[in-house]
């Protein structure tokens, strides 16, 4: 069992540092919410720290799980300086390639270990436990970390150096991104020709086109139902830092900028903070307006 410290407790964070502490794990957590922090300790008899800086000085492993590279550079500014020689940092958040690669030379100029290590399985994964975890980094602090992230984690995978794990991730995001607008327009194609989608996804939902957005989203997807999930902000956050490095390795994505865009349609609609299933509610106010003119 280790000494572990989690920073960030949002819609993720909070129920993977829960596992840790039905694991067996020794638990300190810290957000930038105070009372979020106390609450979670109460609910799972941890400790909560005050500061970051507080929570790290003795923790074998530090997790991260935050918002964008700013709040990653912020935190972990603080936080490297006081933690103990040896210990090992994990950032679970997803973030630029570039910032996991110079966040490892510090972690390695300050004795510490470090993996960028993003996860995928969303709200209900973190929950349940089921999570998969995309790794950069060296053998060595892999296999320091695997022992404690299979807590909450169903897969864990060591991609390669560092910053590969946050590159794994943007492929994750890019397959997701295109999925979804296929499916909204399967699923819009299928409304305006007159079919029963019920019937059409039991047709085609065992074959080839089959997906996990499929049997997850398809009904919440005809009824127009998006308050929940993963929002279009995050989406939009995570394609933003794929498109810069593929920019940055000369690849092109074009596919990614156009939904991406369309994306951008939903937010413009009000859908911020719905699921990026919601990519099908631009397909329908394009056909709402099409049957008004008529």
């Amino acid at each position: 069992m280790a000494q572990c410290t989690f920073l960030g407790l949002g819609v993720m964070g909070y129920p993977m540092a829960g596992h840790l502490v039905t694991a067996g794990h020794g638990v300190t957590v810290w957000n930038r919410t105070a009372q979020k922090a106390q609450d979670w300790a109460q609910q799972f008899a941890g400790q909560a720290a005050a500061t970051a800086e507080d929570a790290v000085g003795e923790a074998d492993i530090v997790l991260m799980c935050l918002g964008d590279d700013p709040d990653v550079e912020a935190v972990a500014g603080r936080i490297i300086p006081k933690m103990k020689p040896g210990a090992l940092l994990v950032d679970h958040t997803t973030a630029s390639a570039e910032l996991a690669r110079r966040l490892a030379g510090i972690c390695q100029a300050a004795g510490l270990g470090f993996l960028d290590a993003p996860v995928s399985g969303g709200q209900a994964g973190a929950e349940n436990g089921q999570l998969s975890v995309m790794c950069g980094g060296s053998q060595t602090d892999f296999d320091r970390a695997e022992p404690v992230m299979s807590a909450y984690s169903k897969a864990m995978t060591l991609i390669g150096v560092a910053g590969s794990g946050q590159t794994a991730k943007m492929v994750n995001q890019i397959c997701i991104a295109g999925v979804v607008q296929g499916l909204s327009e399967g699923l819009y194609f299928a409304q305006q020709s007159g079919l029963d989608p019920e019937k059409v996804i039991q047709a085609i939902s065992k074959g080839a086109a089959q997906s996990w957005q499929m049997e997850n989203r398809w009904q919440t997807m005809v009824k127009n139902e998006f308050e929940f999930g993963f929002a279009v902000d995050w989406m939009r956050k995570d394609l933003r830092i794929a498109l810069d490095e593929a920019r940055n390795q000369d690849a092109v994505l074009p596919v990614t900028a156009l939904v991406d865009q369309f994306y951008a349609e939903v937010q413009a609609m009000g859908g911020s903070r719905w699921d990026t299933s919601s990519l099908i509610a631009r397909l329908n106010r394009s056909a709402d307006r099409l049957n008004h003119d008529d």
